[in-house]
């Protein structure tokens, strides 16, 4: 499974957004009908998650902490807190709850960004925090595998 790509959609009035088919087909090939939603822990973007890598995160996540060790539990309450599961209509939208549009800036255009086994949602406005520029990413890379 790999989203990979870069779509620009608008949303409409009430916030739905139609998931770009080549994102649908992925889904569709893998046999997921739900995915989970959540603010990115790092950026201002969402990130969904096709069920099955929702719940093996959550499951890694699991592992690593202590159900009896009080931070380790607000972590853990804080991380599944802020998920939601989204159900896809028969026409491939799905509606963005408004806190989840304020929680990444969101007014009516967005960018679906395949991650590998993840969609990010940024909003469109806020292109110059997807990405570094061509001459640090190409440091970056040196460095990373050079």
């Amino acid at each position: 499974m790999r989203f990979l790509g870069n779509i620009e959609a608008k949303t409409d009035t009430k916030g739905r957004v139609f998931l770009p088919v080549a994102f649908r087909k992925v889904l569709t090939g893998i046999g997921e009908t739900n995915i989970v939603m959540r603010k990115d822990v790092f950026q201002k973007c969402l990130v969904l998650y096709p069920e099955n890598v929702w719940n093996s995160q959550m499951d890694s996540l699991r592992e690593k902490l202590n159900r009896w060790d009080k931070n380790e539990q607000t972590l853990f309450r804080q991380f599944v807190s802020q998920a939601e599961i989204i159900t896809l209509d028969a026409s491939g939208r799905f509606l963005i709850p408004k806190k989840y549009m304020q929680m990444a800036s969101i007014d009516q255009t967005v960018k679906f960004i395949g991650m590998g086994d993840t969609i990010e949602i940024w909003a469109a406005e806020n292109e110059e925090e997807q990405f570094m520029d061509t001459e640090e990413f190409g440091k970056a890379l040196e460095e990373l595998l050079g």
